[in-house]
């Protein structure tokens, strides 16, 4: 990302003094570690600023805030900043009066899909949003505390993999570097993100004894909601929390993980080594050139996403 963007950004920011932080609904790690990491650098720039943060809650991920989100009354949108995080589609993001505010400006790292906010700050070659807000902090020079820099070094880990994604790049370890020299615990970061209790890895263990493949060896699994209630967790945390437990499988370079829930289909698609995100887009979906996620309404949309990944898998051998 050129510093000319970075610079157009923190003018819109310091031109309003009520700031209102949005990111996509069903937050993961890299949402919410870039929430929080940004509002605490504007208020530790600008402390004369109100700034809040919005959205649906998170269990898995509650500890990175560490508080409830924001009550926000409908009155202050309409002279305030709306920024969004995290974000490739305007209908993921949690609390859609985003639209009401006087200005809105997105920093986000996903493919560009279309034109959302008043001031677009995307780069899909950065592994996460953390590590782009954190670079915008870096090429800015902007005071960053050890409770933002904890957060956004939690939403870099969480969205490279530990650093093992191939999104990651010699700026990751520059940002990261960046982040640590605020001596926050990191240890800390890693014993809330890794740790399971017995039920947890029971569960994992139930739900890889119902990885199928096709021919073509793209391995998946199909939850159907009486599945999801056995497990006793949130169709998201079945969704996104189990697709990667199909990684790693030999001879395997593309998995997918089908949910159902009230609302539809939950996919997540992901792979090592092929461009997957064309097919999430072609079924309305959308993301990463090897991680996406799209929504379908029926279990034979599903299949049919499956028959696309298995050819894409032929073209490829």
């Amino acid at each position: 990302m050129d510093k000319k963007t970075f610079e157009d950004a923190l003018k819109i920011i310091e031109e309003y003094e009520t700031i209102i932080i949005h990111r996509h609904m069903n937050p993961d790690g890299d949402a919410l570690g870039s929430q929080v990491g940004l509002g605490e650098i504007i208020k530790d720039n600008f402390p004369g600023k109100k700034v809040y943060l919005v959205g649906d809650e998170s269990d898995r991920y509650g500890f990175i805030c560490q508080r409830a989100m924001d009550s926000v009354d409908d009155s202050l949108f309409p002279s305030s900043l709306s920024i969004v995080l995290d974000t490739s589609s305007p209908q993921l993001i949690s609390d859609d009066r985003w639209r009401n505010a006087k200005c809105t400006l997105r920093f986000d790292h996903h493919l560009f899909i279309e034109k959302i906010c008043s001031l677009e700050v995307v780069d899909s070659s950065y592994e996460s949003c953390a590590g782009l807000i954190a670079d915008f902090a870096r090429n800015l020079s902007l005071g960053v505390s050890p409770k933002a820099a904890k957060a956004l070094y939690t939403g870099i880990v969480t969205d490279s993999g530990r650093f093992l994604y191939d999104s990651v790049s010699s700026r990751t370890h520059l940002v990261a570097a960046f982040l640590l020299e605020r001596e926050f615990d990191r240890n800390e970061v890693y014993r809330n993100l890794y740790v399971e209790d017995l039920e947890s890895v029971k569960r994992r263990l139930s739900f890889m004894e119902r990885i199928k493949f096709t021919y073509n060896n793209v391995a998946y699994v199909y939850s159907t909601k009486d599945d999801v209630k056995k497990m006793g967790v949130s169709p998201f945390s079945v969704s996104r929390g189990m697709v990667n437990t199909m990684a790693n499988l030999r001879g395997v370079h593309v998995w997918v993980n089908f949910t159902e829930d009230q609302d539809g289909i939950l996919c997540e698609l992901r792979s090592d080594s092929y461009d997957i995100n064309k097919i999430a887009v072609k079924y309305g979906g959308g993301g990463h050139l090897k991680a996406s996620g799209a929504t379908l309404k029926t279990k034979e949309e599903a299949m049919d996403m499956l028959k696309d990944l298995d050819a894409l898998v032929e073209e490829n051998i």
